[in-house]
């Protein structure tokens, strides 16, 4: 797909849509991660998600490899009324990889806390004149809560704790809960904690004050190979959405 075709502008009805989407957000959110390579399986995917209740999708950075903009270009297109969250994990070029998301589709796109200030300032730039929430992610910081805190005060949206797949790999029984209550505390925006979760450590997050939920790999994600977990993924999805909504937020930022 070439540049221009990426960042042709949006219409007015698409920047009141984006506006009206994080109006009043209720929590706790599910989001899934579709950290596929087809785009027909993320699509096959992302359309059982929904009907199961899923609240938010992802176009997962394997998935963005494999199909460029157009695997965003086609989650819009298909869930016109579902927030769609870009996981590019920007490390430079904040701006323009923001403006090129936002002009697919995204509502979310995601920075990551390792990059330089003037690239998370960028994408957070980015953010306000497209319409886009920005997502700051401390995996692989020195300090995550320290982390979280300084993405905040740049101006991100949320917080993404995170523990990466291949960390987990080489260090084995990490999990972001371990330090998902430093975080939770240290900041007054939303937290979501991401990287190896059981179904019930998924489940608790929302009473852990981590309310945008990611369900992906190992849940319903086969994470080695990047294709759908096998099993009966509706009813193992509508199960987790269920239980994720009857568990209570518990609000502990800083803020409260």
């Amino acid at each position: 797909m070439s540049s221009d075709r990426a960042i042709q502008p949006m219409t007015r009805r698409e920047l009141l849509r984006r506006g009206a989407v994080f109006d009043n957000l209720k929590f706790p959110i599910v989001q899934l991660s579709l950290d596929l390579t087809s785009l027909d399986e993320a699509l096959e995917t992302a359309a059982i998600a929904v009907a199961a209740g899923v609240d938010w999708l992802e176009a997962g950075t394997p998935l963005l490899l494999a199909e460029g903009l157009r695997a965003v270009e086609a989650l819009r297109a298909r869930f016109p009324d579902h927030p769609i969250v870009a996981d590019l994990k920007t490390m430079d070029g904040g701006y323009l990889e923001a403006e090129m998301m936002a002009k697919a589709g995204a509502d979310l796109v995601v920075v990551m806390g390792r990059a330089h200030e003037a690239t998370i300032r960028r994408v957070v730039d980015a953010g306000r004149d497209f319409g886009v929430k920005v997502m700051g992610d401390n995996l692989g910081a020195d300090d995550r809560v320290a982390c979280a805190v300084w993405m905040e005060r740049l101006g991100v949206d949320f917080i993404v704790h995170h523990i990466g797949f291949d960390e987990r790999g080489m260090i084995r029984g990490l999990s972001p809960l371990d330090e998902l209550d430093g975080v939770v505390r240290a900041v007054s925006i939303p937290v979501q904690a991401v990287g190896g979760l059981s179904i019930q450590q998924a489940i608790e997050c929302p009473s852990r004050g981590a309310p945008l939920v990611v369900v992906g790999a190992p849940l319903v994600i086969d994470g080695a190979a990047f294709k759908p977990a096998d099993g009966d993924l509706f009813h193992v999805l509508k199960k987790i959405t269920d239980d994720i909504r009857r568990t209570p937020y518990r609000n502990l930022s800083r803020a409260v």
